[in-house]
């Protein structure tokens, strides 16, 4: 199984954001791809808040050390690529991870 870091949009629209962000892992999945998607898991309850400054840096910078071992950074672009993504992006080209950019097209917007 490759391992991926996945990069998708979370601030703004936060409920279409994760269920696009879902719909990406389960995209990778299905590529037999070993996804990490740090901001549906360093977002949840009682882990990390994004709208603390300190604490989202921390959570970005959890994301990106897994672009160390991961196979490729893959790049989710339906929503657009926000500052945050493109921070990722950034760091992905810094260390010489592979990035790959996809769209899912309409498909996931019908995902509960």
């Amino acid at each position: 199984m490759r391992l991926v870091v996945l990069e998708s949009p979370f601030a703004g629209d936060i409920e279409r954001n994760l269920r696009y962000a879902r719909a990406c892992v389960r995209h990778c999945l299905l590529r037999n791809e070993s996804p990490i998607a740090s901001h549906l898991l360093y977002t949840q309850d009682g882990v990390l808040r994004d709208e603390v400054f300190g604490e989202r840096e921390l959570g970005l910078a959890a994301g990106w050390a897994w672009a160390e071992v991961a196979h490729a950074v893959v790049v989710y672009t339906d929503l657009g690529v926000s500052n945050g993504m493109q921070r990722g992006i950034d760091r992905a080209a810094d260390l010489g991870v592979p990035i790959e950019y996809r769209m899912l097209g309409g498909k996931w917007e019908s995902a509960a």
